[in-house]
């Protein structure tokens, strides 16, 4: 019996160090794995497997990106560990109802319907471009544009240099740019052909 107050002692330790971080943690494995159920036996896999660690996380100094390196490595072990063409949709960024777009963070501006037309084609178009990104371009997206998460921490949850966090950034923006300048061009033109 002198185990039990240990235990519940470990416990409430446990709870108080994880509990806050625990809706972020959901909402990354959804954005990762694209499925509720999926997101949730992520987090209960992480949960688990911390759960004997309390001590070790009293330790750390910044738990939320080390919470979150320590699901996103669960995440990636698990697509490793999964058949080979087994595809699996890392973001949400491609579901309308689960993204903050980037067209809607935009300044507002009064609109007249055909402004409102344009932009629900660019935001339906935009999220077809997010979809077609590779998963790591996807998951850098959007942790830093959507997530609103520094490129410092990025870095240390995906244990990557800085740098190459920024770059990579860089790359994925000026790639995304380029497909939606190219794509909404042939649109504008006949567009402006028409007025």
């Amino acid at each position: 019996m002198a185990l039990l107050p240990f235990r519940q002692s470990k416990s409430k330790r446990f709870e108080r160090l994880v509990q806050p971080h625990l809706r972020a943690l959901h909402s990354f494995a959804y954005r990762l794995t694209g499925n509720q159920h999926d997101a949730e036996d992520l987090v209960q896999d992480v949960v688990t497997k911390l759960f004997p660690k309390v001590d070790e996380l009293e330790q750390v100094e910044e738990l939320r990106p080390w919470l979150h390196r320590v699901l996103y490595r669960q995440f990636v072990d698990g697509l490793r560990k999964r058949p080979a063409g087994r595809e699996t949709n890392t973001s949400a960024l491609d579901r309308p109802d689960l993204q903050t777009s980037y067209l809607d963070s935009l300044p507002s501006t009064e609109l007249d319907p055909m402004g409102h037309t344009d932009n629900d084609r660019r935001s339906t178009l935009l999220q077809r471009l997010i979809g077609e990104l590779q998963p790591d371009q996807r998951t850098l997206l959007l942790l830093h544009d959507s997530e609103g998460w520094r490129q410092e921490d990025i870095a240390d949850i995906l244990d990557v240099p800085l740098g190459t966090i920024k770059s990579r950034l860089h790359r994925v923006r000026a790639q995304l740019r380029e497909k939606l300048q190219s794509e909404l061009e042939p649109f504008e033109t006949r567009q402006r052909g028409c007025q």
